[in-house]
């Protein structure tokens, strides 16, 4: 069963926090998740650029015909 979005965790990229529970009515979205927990939404930013970093090499391979 998925957890309540009140309850899910997100990393804030302005402000470089983990916070829980949806975003303010009315404010510029500036995070990613959702995350079922503090630490995983604390590593989110480095496992974005972790994804991307592996999916530019892909590019770079497929790209290259290997």
């Amino acid at each position: 069963m998925a957890k309540d979005l009140d309850d899910r965790w997100y990393f804030n990229v302005e402000t470089g926090k983990a916070e829980q529970g949806p975003a303010k009515r009315g404010y510029r979205e500036a995070r990613i998740g959702p995350y079922d927990t503090r630490e995983e939404a604390e590593r989110g930013l480095a496992e974005l650029h972790e994804r991307n970093k592996r999916m530019d090499e892909e590019d770079r391979r497929w790209e290259e015909g290997s």
